[in-house]
C-alpha cells in the first residue's frame, strides 16, 4: 500500500470516528437520564485522540483488522441511557476509576493513539508498566460502571458484544506490534495483556 493510500486511510478513520461520535453525541442531549453526560465524557477522549494522532506507515492492511477496531469503537456508542435503578455507589466507582486509568494511559500515549492496529511508537512508562494495554482496561472499568449506572439487557448485549470484539482486536494489535523486536522485549517484561494475573 502506498503512502498517500495509507494518509487517506487514516483520515477516512478520523472521519468515521467523527461522525459517530457526533451522532453518539446528539443521542445523550436528547436523553432525560441523570447519567447520560457520563456515556459522553467516557467516550470524547477516543474522538480528541484520533484527531491529534500522529500518522504512521506501519497500520494493519487486513480487512478483518480494521473490522474488529470499527466494531470495538462503534459498538459501546450504541448504549443507551436509562432511567432505572441502578447501583449508583459501585458504579460510580468503576466509572472514575476506569476514566481516570483511561485518561492516565493516554497521557502517557498522546499522539500515538489510533484506533485501527498500528505502530506508532512503543510506550512503556506510566499505566504500560503494568499491562500492555491500559486504555483498554479503563474502558472496560469504565463500562462495568455505565452497566451498574443504567442496567438494561440492551446495554448489556451492546458491552458484551464490544467486549468480545476488543478482545479479537487487542490480538490484532498484538500481532501488528509482534513484528517490532522492542515490543517482542516489552512483552517479555510486561506479561499481563489487560488484567494483571487474568490476561
Amino acid at each position: 500500500m502506498t503512502r498517500s493510500q495509507l494518509a487517506l486511510i487514516d483520515r477516512l478513520e478520523q472521519a468515521v470516528i467523527t461522525v459517530l461520535w457526533l451522532w453518539f453525541a446528539y443521542r445523550i442531549y436528547e436523553s432525560s437520564s441523570p447519567f447520560a453526560p457520563l456515556l459522553l465524557i467516557s467516550e470524547i477522549s477516543v474522538a480528541v485522540f484520533v484527531l491529534v494522532r500522529r500518522p504512521t506507515l506501519n497500520v494493519s492492511t487486513r480487512l478483518s483488522d480494521w473490522g474488529l477496531a470499527c466494531a470495538a469503537t462503534a459498538l459501546p456508542l450504541l448504549a443507551e441511557p436509562t432511567n432505572g435503578e441502578g447501583f449508583v455507589v459501585a458504579g460510580m466507582l468503576f466509572y472514575l476509576a476506569g476514566l481516570l486509568w483511561q485518561l492516565g494511559a493516554k497521557f502517557f500515549l498522546r499522539r500515538s493513539f489510533g484506533v485501527a492496529p498500528a505502530n506508532r511508537g512503543i510506550v512503556t512508562s506510566g499505566p504500560y508498566r503494568f499491562m500492555r494495554h491500559p486504555i483498554y482496561a479503563g474502558y472496560l472499568s469504565t463500562h462495568i460502571g455505565i452497566l451498574l449506572l443504567m442496567p438494561s439487557l440492551w446495554n448489556l448485549t451492546v458491552y458484551g458484544a464490544a467486549w468480545a470484539v476488543q478482545v479479537l482486536r487487542l490480538l490484532a494489535e498484538e500481532r501488528l506490534l509482534g513484528e517490532d523486536p522492542d515490543y517482542r522485549s516489552y512483552q517479555q517484561k510486561v506479561p499481563a495483556r489487560l488484567v494483571p494475573g487474568v490476561f
